[in-house]
């Protein structure tokens, strides 16, 4: 009887998730035919699904309509560069965080943390009229510089990971010679791997998807980023659909090819992480006898993960 409950049970819950996905996914494959349709079947009604002809070359006369190749070469630039300069930094600052004691440090904490409850919005007017001191307007710097000063999100993301490890860690590493920025970035940071992926995924949705601040700081066409682009396609008393949802299409395939991380692919991470830290512990330049509780901890966590 309980079988039988579970089963149904589990029936109702793939054919719930199954509608659901079709919610996500049916946009997505409206917007990839509409591409393909012609001007008059894009708003013909009633709509149809499927074109009376599949034109492919919708998508090359959307693409070669702009100079899409410099703004894919923009927007791969400024997401690269943004999204280095927040894992360095906000890795850096939540190590500090994290792991030293300091006279005002939770102060300092709480206004870091504070500044998540200003809006962008707020700060652009200052940060135009910096940036235009510097002579930054009209370059990518206005876009990546900040990045590299780090996000009080990922942060505190970061510390409340690194409160989590022992201190048997650092100890072991202090006590066989290594000092704080080798303990940071032999110890702790292959550590904090996982964190990192998903810092990395959260920066590369957001900043290829930025449209309001290069609005603001670029003005000329050779700058421009992929979402402004895609906006000259809109106009003031027509918007031409079919290059829009050709070029959407490619952003998002091309988004997607940069952050196909999964659980899966993350859990697989930490255990591949693991296996190396076991295997390299012998050669580790920093070995003491600490090392063998940790090296019991460590292999608890891989055989965690395997299991799942």
């Amino acid at each position: 009887m309980k079988t039988r409950k579970a089963r149904f049970g589990n029936t109702f819950a793939y054919l719930a998730l199954i509608l659901l996905s079709l919610y996500f996914i049916v946009p997505f494959v409206w917007m990839f035919l509409t591409a393909l349709k012609s001007e008059a079947e894009a708003f013909a009604y009633p709509p149809k699904l499927f074109p009376a002809e599949f034109r492919i070359g919708n998508f090359v006369d959307a693409w070669n309509s702009q100079p899409f190749f410099i703004f894919l070469k923009n927007s791969i630039i400024v997401t690269v560069l943004t999204t280095f300069g927040q894992l360095i930094s906000s890795s850096l600052v939540a190590y500090g965080f994290a792991r030293f004691d300091f006279k005002g440090k939770n102060i300092c904490f709480m206004i870091l943390l504070s500044t998540m409850m200003i809006p962008w919005e707020v700060t652009v007017i200052p940060l135009y009229m910096e940036f235009k001191l510097l002579r930054w307007i009209n370059t990518l710097k206005p876009l990546i510089v900040p990045a590299f000063f780090g996000s009080a999100y990922y942060i505190f993301l970061l510390r409340q990971f690194l409160m989590g490890i022992p201190k048997d860690f650092e100890d072991a590493a202090h006590i066989d010679g290594a000092n704080h920025f080798q303990t940071y970035f032999r110890i702790f940071l292959p550590m904090m791997k996982a964190p990192l992926i998903l810092i990395s995924v959260l920066n590369i949705m957001t900043v290829w998807n930025d449209y309001l601040g290069p609005l603001v700081f670029l003005n000329s066409r050779d700058k421009y980023t992929l979402p402004l682009g895609l906006a000259a396609f809109k106009g003031m008393h027509e918007m031409q659909v079919i290059p829009i949802m050709a070029i959407t299409a490619i952003m998002i395939k091309a988004h997607n090819r940069r952050h196909e991380w999964s659980t899966e692919r993350i859990e697989h991470e930490h255990i591949i992480w693991c296996r190396m830290r076991l295997a390299e512990s012998q050669a580790s330049p920093y070995r003491s006898a600490t090392w063998t509780s940790i090296h019991k901890t460590m292999e608890r966590c891989a055989r965690s993960l395997t299991r799942r």
